[in-house]
């Protein structure tokens, strides 16, 4: 047998068990990779590319400028390195052309975020970060909300059949946390992880991040991207990001494009691993998981629990008149699991229905002291009132 049909028969059953996999016969997967506009110029695209194309696991389409190397792959030339880029990046994905595609500079439409992975420093275990870019909604908790469905999403989209779910301890996370406890209360399935601190939890501290105490870390945008440049490249001066598998997929309602974010400082190993995300993310059908997540989200409640998100977004103090405190008494007993944005309302409240209460912050997160003696009356108070 020649060397020539040695290679096509090779050819042949790697696409046949291409085929298998992704369940469109005879279609060899390709993923495309805009290349310009790094800070660190084209040449990490190029090792990153001929990195992906020694594995060859799929066939990367590279959309850009020319140079001495894209001969040796599929090549679409550009001339402006932006606009034009995107605008046939996106034409190519809505072909089919295209399963996915990683690009830099890219503006989602709003409701739409990034789902970003790395791998945490303690036990060198997968974590998505839920979100790191876009934005799911101009409401913080509404958004934070929203990007628990969007991680679960990519992590299910990548393998991982009942991801662990946490919340970051950020400003918001309490009240996000009431809220998906709502969700699942309603029939959404989030399997919550805990914090592996002594205390536990569903919300999580910085510990839990470095351990990978959970496979999909839920928080704000602004958040997430400062972590993904953390956990990036933390080791290397901050310059050039070595590990990771970059900014992630924009995921939200209705949005089909497996568009996958690198940032200017990404290195040739963030970018190889971010193809492979997209890859998984294609072979793993993200569209149609995104679909049925948001699905089963909107059947458990999901609308009425944003709406009343956002409507509690609004200066709530606003709508309390200023209130006489009861006489003072010792205060011991702490109620902890109040949002911090909330906690003077929730004195207040107190305050009105004659319990003596004081704010505090305790070493895990703001509390409320109360009398020992009003501890239950006071919990009760402030859970019908939706403190708790």
């Amino acid at each position: 047998m020649s060397d020539q049909v040695k290679e096509t028969v090779k050819k042949v059953f790697e696409e046949l068990a291409d085929s298998l996999e992704t369940g469109q016969m005879g279609k060899r997967l390709k993923i495309g990779l805009t290349i310009d506009g790094s800070e660190l110029g084209t040449e990490v695209m190029k090792e990153a590319a001929y990195q992906i194309k020694r594995k060859n696991l799929f066939d990367v389409v590279v959309i850009g400028s020319e140079t001495d190397w894209t001969q040796d792959f599929e090549h679409i030339s550009t001339t402006d390195c932006q606009k034009e880029a995107h605008e046939l990046m996106t034409e190519l994905l809505d072909s089919g052309e295209l399963a996915g595609c990683v690009t830099l500079h890219y503006n989602f439409p709003i409701g739409v975020s990034t789902v970003g992975k790395v791998v945490t420093p303690a036990l060198g275990r997968e974590l998505f970060i839920a979100t790191t870019t876009g934005t799911a909604s101009a409401a913080r908790n509404e958004a934070m909300v929203l990007n628990t469905v969007h991680g679960i999403a990519a992590a299910k989209a990548s393998g991982i059949a009942n991801p662990s779910v946490g919340i970051l301890n950020i400003e918001g996370a309490k009240a996000v946390e009431r809220a998906v406890l709502t969700l699942q209360k309603g029939g959404y399935e989030v399997n919550f992880g805990a914090s592996q601190r002594a205390d536990g939890g569903l919300v999580l501290r910085g510990n839990d991040l470095l351990m990978g105490s959970v496979d999909v870390v839920v928080c704000d945008s602004l958040t997430g991207n400062i972590l993904m440049k953390l956990f990036s490249a933390y080791n290397s001066g901050g310059n050039y990001e070595v590990s990771g598998s970059g900014y992630g997929p924009g995921i939200g309602k209705n949005y089909e494009r497996n568009i996958c974010i690198i940032s200017r400082a990404s290195g040739a190993p963030v970018i190889a691993n971010a193809l492979e995300y997209a890859y998984q993310l294609a072979k793993g059908q993200l569209a149609k998981i995104s679909r049925e997540e948001y699905g089963k989200a909107e059947a458990a409640g999901l609308q009425e629990i944003c709406q009343e998100l956002t409507k509690q977004g609004a200066p709530a103090s606003a709508a309390l008149a200023p209130v006489t405190p009861p006489e003072k008494e010792i205060v011991t007993s702490e109620i902890a699991g109040i949002e911090i944005m909330e906690l003077e309302e929730a004195v207040q409240l107190l305050w009105q229905k004659n319990i003596y209460a004081e704010s505090g912050m305790g070493c895990t997160g703001p509390v409320i002291l109360v009398n020992d003696d009003n501890d239950q009356s006071a919990k009760q108070a402030l859970t019908e009132a939706n403190y708790l």
